[in-house]
């Protein structure tokens, strides 16, 4: 679907849908009804929550479906505001303080986007300014093949750090545990299952495809930044004791097999990733629906105070084991196959086998 939006400035209303993104919204629906349900106990300003969270499902929808990087940029920031007030209005006791976090991290990563973006667009301009914010025509017509590395390179890290903060990356993964504990139980499963997503979504639509020549010079860097993700990840969640916050420990480091098989470049990695987006955004979802059941009833997530819930709650149990051994990617479940496929990118390539090797 395509229409002219803003003559002036050669912006068009452009969406479509491919592999990449139908596997995204089919996640993103699914999600977004669960946590619709799971929000059934908020009681402060009801009308409000879900008003806010129709529009958060708005942004979320227009980033996966937009074909104009204007576009693209305008649902990014549409799901920005929702998200602070949604955290800041029904999130925990430190919710004012996390939603800050969110919104400053969030918006800063935003920033970088747009600077990008307006370089493309005057670029664009000199070759063909009704093409200026077409992605497929862009990642057609490469702009900035024939410029100077640096640039290139400065290009680059604009955009891989806005979607790095969103994955999120090391370093830039420190709003992500205050806001997943802060935000009620169905808001952490967006974020989780979703948000998470549309840093690798990114990564794929536009990082990569925009300016490939650096993506394959910096190859071994970003395997080695998605190994430093996977094990420092697993090492945080280790020294929880506040159930949610493991979990969101862990979600960093299952993101990090997303950049792993993205920056491998290989079939084998970025199916891998893609499909790791997918399992993860389930996986993640159901532990903090199993965070949210129990805090409902406990008014607490300390591990520590829970022993014996096998006996008291044998259903709650039984659907803990799944959701433990799916994030373990136990085989039989969707995240083994999606982590297993990401290594197979890995030792594919001469670059990445050692790294790889150790982040199994």
């Amino acid at each position: 679907m395509e229409f002219e939006w803003i003559e002036s400035f050669y912006v068009h209303y452009r969406m479509g849908v491919d592999g990449l993104s139908l596997v995204l919204l089919i996640l993103t629906g699914l999600l977004s009804f669960l946590a619709a349900i799971s929000a059934f106990d908020i009681k402060k300003d009801v009308k409000g929550f879900y008003a806010l969270y129709l529009l958060l499902l708005t942004g979320m929808l227009g980033v996966f479906v937009s074909l104009d990087f204007f576009l693209f940029y305008v649902f990014w920031e549409i799901m920005l505001l929702p998200m602070y007030f949604l955290i800041g209005i029904w999130g925990g006791p430190r919710r004012e303080y996390a939603a800050i976090k969110f919104f400053l991290y969030t918006l800063f990563g935003s920033v970088l986007i747009l600077i990008v973006m307006l370089a493309f667009y005057f670029q664009m301009r000199t070759i063909d300014p009704n093409l200026a914010f077409n992605i497929p025509e862009l990642i057609r017509l490469q702009p900035f093949r024939e410029f100077d590395a640096t640039y290139r390179y400065m290009l680059f890290f604009g955009l891989f750090i806005g979607f790095a903060i969103k994955v999120p990356i090391f370093p830039f993964h420190t709003w992500l545990p205050d806001a997943h504990v802060e935000a009620p139980t169905a808001i952490s499963v967006i974020l989780a299952g979703v948000l998470l997503k549309m840093g690798g979504y990114g990564f794929l639509r536009l990082n990569w495809p925009l300016l490939p020549q650096v993506a394959h010079e910096l190859t071994f860097f970003m395997v080695v930044l998605a190994f430093v993700n996977i094990v420092y990840g697993a090492l945080c969640a280790m020294a929880q004791t506040d159930f949610k916050k493991l979990v969101a420990y862990s979600s960093v480091s299952h993101m990090g097999f997303v950049l792993l098989g993205i920056a491998v470049l290989n079939a084998e990695g970025v199916n891998g990733a893609i499909f790791q987006m997918f399992t993860h955004g389930i996986s993640s979802a159901m532990m903090f629906l199993l965070v949210g059941v129990i805090y409902e009833r406990a008014h607490h997530r300390e591990i520590a105070r829970f022993g014996g819930l096998a006996n008291n709650m044998p259903v709650f149990f039984l659907l803990a084991m799944v959701g433990f051994f799916a994030s373990l990617g136990l085989p039989g479940t969707g995240n083994f196959v999606s982590e297993f496929m990401v290594f197979l990118g890995g030792f594919k390539e001469d670059t990445s086998r050692i790294v790889t090797a150790m982040a199994t």
